[in-house]
């Protein structure tokens, strides 16, 4: 099979990419090396899979209307991976225009492309930010997403919106995937995990915002992988899957496997709370499980174990 996989080069889509290729398909990988973070981690993230003869890298944007069309009148895609979008909740607070003009017109994009080539696959990135500060736990797709407290939240739930459009007029199959706070060797080094593993390693201080009573459902790469391969051989109608763990795990305890596993404690620098964060995340994984045959198998103790082995020899410690 021949795939588009959009932020291909990213954390997730590196990995998807990988899994892919093992199975022998062919892969185009369409990524813009962004400056959210360092560009340097994202051709790192590639460099394995590029010497595939199924492999093709274009560097380029999905706002980039010609680009595009030249893309898929080349192309016969069997499926399409949308993952590339801005990420981050805090700084989507800061740039509401920039998300959303990223992450729904390029969608946008996207979904016309696929309609105007007849393309029947489209599987794209959603976020358990769409949630809120849902009183009801674990979170189900059947809940109501109306009050997303982020400008990143919001444009994740119009991209769903705007699938379910497309999918209805056009026949298209889209399933969205709302992952729950993914992590993982090659995990941007924005997020929780990674940060402070790196902070706690170099002896410094890592920042805490509000009381420390966030909790979240942390779900590992290998498990969402599966997911995501499920979700495109599956992929039929329109459907919304939650992919975590299933699990909540308070702040301070994850802080602490990363101090077990690093072998140092933690200085802890006391914020206030941040506008957009969430008190908690939480799957309810049973549509998933029912449709997709998902069952995550790495708990959160073997995770951050393999993440900071991960770490440790990459960066030489």
């Amino acid at each position: 099979m021949f795939y588009l996989i959009t932020g291909g080069a990213g954390f997730i889509g590196s990995h998807l990419i990988e899994r892919l290729l093992s199975e022998n398909h062919n892969i185009i990988c369409l990524d813009n090396f962004n400056d959210y973070y360092d560009p340097g981690i994202k051709w790192k993230n590639i460099e394995k899979v590029s010497q595939s003869s199924n492999f093709k890298l274009i560097e380029g944007d999905i706002l980039d209307d010609a680009l595009l069309e030249n893309i898929f009148q080349n192309n016969h895609f069997d499926g399409i991976v949308h993952l590339a979008a801005r990420a981050g909740v805090r700084p989507s607070v800061l740039q509401p225009k920039l998300y959303q003009k990223v992450n729904i017109r390029g969608t946008l994009n996207l979904l016309e492309k696929a309609n105007q080539h007849h393309i029947s696959k489209f599987i794209m990135a959603s976020s358990s930010s769409v949630y809120g500060n849902n009183k009801k736990v674990p979170f189900s797709e059947s809940d109501p997403v109306d009050n997303p407290i982020s400008p990143y939240a919001a444009t994740k739930k119009a991209c769903e919106l705007i699938g379910y459009t497309y999918s209805t007029l056009y026949n298209i199959s889209v399933s969205c995937l709302r992952f729950f706070t993914v992590y993982g060797p090659r995990q941007r080094p924005d997020m929780a995990i990674h940060k402070f593993t790196k902070l706690i390693s170099m002896d410094q201080e890592i920042p805490i915002y509000g009381d420390g009573s966030a909790k979240r459902d942390f779900t590992f790469i290998t498990d969402i992988i599966n997911g995501v391969i499920s979700s495109i051989e599956r992929c039929d109608g329109y459907n919304i899957y939650n992919l975590g763990e299933s699990r909540v795990v308070p702040l301070m305890e994850l802080i602490g496997l990363i101090e077990k596993n690093i072998g140092k404690k933690a200085k802890i620098n006391w914020q206030p709370p941040q506008p957009g964060d969430v008190a908690i995340t939480y799957a309810d994984i049973s549509k998933a499980k029912k449709d997709l045959d998902y069952q995550p198998q790495v708990n959160i103790e073997e995770g951050v174990k393999a993440f900071v082995k991960w770490f440790k020899e990459s960066h030489n410690i």
